[in-house]
């Protein structure tokens, strides 16, 4: 005899029973969940659901396809348009919603773009307005500093000595300076150099630098064209050879013998010698320095006995000038 809780022993109908029922079931379960939850409510004067499914005589004769499709469908998904109890909404509204939230979304991002464009362009606005301020400045500050013929001899405080373009096959002369700024230009061809001074035992005669073979005469003057012509220009009013202060001493790199030319292969520690008509004095390379040819601070007056050597850099450019800056070696002996 076979055994008649086997599935293959069942009829469709008593099939379509069983799955009825069981699903009944679990709606049953899901209602009373969710009303242990407080989302479902008993109304008063309102028939609480079956505790019992109904039978299935009342559907048998629909038991085809068609109703095996519809008592199998999940009991938690929708129809739709469908009422949904757990969100109070249905597809429809869903959906809206959804759009709305991606337009908004849209807006959104459209305005932190919009503020950051905004933003972008006033940082270069006011960029541009700073660089014309600047500018307006600038030329305000070169009008200032303009000097006129009757100071010709600021020039000695803007410019320093040496400064001419190289030009091959003649003499340069002073006004075709080209590494000198332009608003300084008039005054440099109005400058007339100061008298010379009286010649003394003490005043510098010969410098000789052994490191790069320079053995040369120094004559009064540094912006004095002719001067240098003769030798190293010694700056009128800077300090003595062996005495307190800052002797400048000045020579071309590229005319006049290119007495200055090797400049750069001194390094600090090399030594070189200034006589005067009674001793010697030996000084010691400290420091060398590539500036441009307004940084006339590098003549500035010390409280101890030193030495700067000038001239135009680089060789047959001479858009800067090379500074080398030493001390006085102590214990100079007589000559």
């Amino acid at each position: 005899m076979s055994n008649p809780q086997l599935p293959e022993n069942l009829s469709v109908q008593e099939l379509e029973q069983l799955l009825y029922r069981k699903k009944h079931a679990l709606r049953r379960q899901r209602l009373q969940r969710l009303k242990e939850e407080g989302r479902v409510v008993e109304v008063a004067g309102l028939p609480s659901p079956n505790s019992q499914p109904p039978t299935m005589p009342r559907v048998q004769a629909a038991a085809s396809g068609a109703l095996r499709d519809f008592q199998l469908q999940l009991e938690d998904e929708p129809e739709p348009e469908q009422f949904d109890e757990t969100t109070d909404e249905t597809p429809k509204g869903r959906n809206g919603r959804s759009w709305l939230n991606r337009l908004l979304f849209l807006v959104e991002v459209g305005a932190v773009v919009g503020l950051v464009a905004v933003l972008l362009n006033l940082w270069g606005t006011q960029r541009e307005l700073n660089q014309e301020l600047s500018q307006v400045q600038q030329s305000q500050a070169a009008a200032l500093t303009l000097p006129t013929p009757t100071a010709a001899p600021l020039i000695d405080l803007v410019v320093l000595p040496t400064g001419h373009q190289y030009v091959d096959g003649r003499s340069p002369e002073p006004i075709e300076s080209g590494d000198i700024p332009a608003h300084l230009l008039p005054a440099m061809q109005a400058y007339k150099p100061p008298p010379l001074p009286t010649p003394g035992p003490e005043q510098a005669r010969i410098i000789e630098i052994p490191t790069i073979g320079v053995n040369a005469p120094i004559v009064p003057g540094v912006y004095d064209w002719e001067q240098l012509k003769r030798g190293v220009g010694h700056h009128t009013g800077s300090a003595l050879p062996g005495q307190n202060g800052n002797m400048v001493l000045a020579a071309h790199n590229d005319i006049y013998g290119e007495i200055f030319r090797d400049l750069n292969k001194l390094s600090p520690g090399d030594e070189f010698t200034v006589s005067t008509g009674t001793r010697s004095y030996t000084y010691v390379v400290t420091k060398i320095e590539i500036v441009e040819p307004t940084e006339v601070d590098v003549m500035q007056a010390t409280d101890y006995a030193s030495a700067t050597l000038i001239s135009c850099y680089p060789y047959r450019i001479n858009t800067q000038r090379i500074v080398v800056f030493a001390d006085l070696k102590t214990n100079n002996p007589a000559s």
